[in-house]
């Protein structure tokens, strides 16, 4: 059995701002992590985050660019430890400002490290990413 994590918030930015910050490596890393981030499909790269020691996570989130629709659209692979995930944030425009969705997909509950991880993540992506994203679109 598998699992997703969804997540949907208004941003009061325009799609372009909002673009930019799920885009711009150095953007990227002051709201979600340190990262090598190009906005290529293909691209290969890296988030670091803290180790979890005991839980086989070193601290490295292993990710590829899967699709890309400029101000729409962007999906990656995500894997870290045990995990073999993908992550898409949805943009859509709304007034002046723009609906986000995000979409963690592909946990398997039968795994424990993977259930351990879905549970942490979804508080994760729901409270502290999203604060962290108004942040820096502030």
């Amino acid at each position: 059995m598998t699992a997703d994590i969804e997540v949907e918030e208004f941003l009061p930015h325009p799609p372009a701002k909002v673009w930019r910050a799920l885009t711009d490596r150095d953007l990227l890393a002051r709201w979600l992590m340190p990262n090598d981030f190009e906005p290529v499909v293909g691209h290969r790269f890296t988030f670091t985050t803290r180790p979890i020691p005991g839980a086989g996570f070193d601290g490295t989130i292993r990710c590829r660019v899967l699709d890309l629709d400029e101000e729409r659209l962007l999906r990656i692979s995500w894997g870290g430890g045990a995990l073999d995930t993908t992550v898409t944030w949805r943009l859509v425009p709304e007034g002046r400002g723009t609906r986000l969705f995000i979409r963690h997909a592909g946990f398997d509950m039968d795994d424990p490290s993977q259930a351990f991880a879905f549970r942490g993540m979804t508080n994760g992506w729901r409270s502290h990413v999203l604060e962290s994203l108004h942040t820096a679109l502030a």
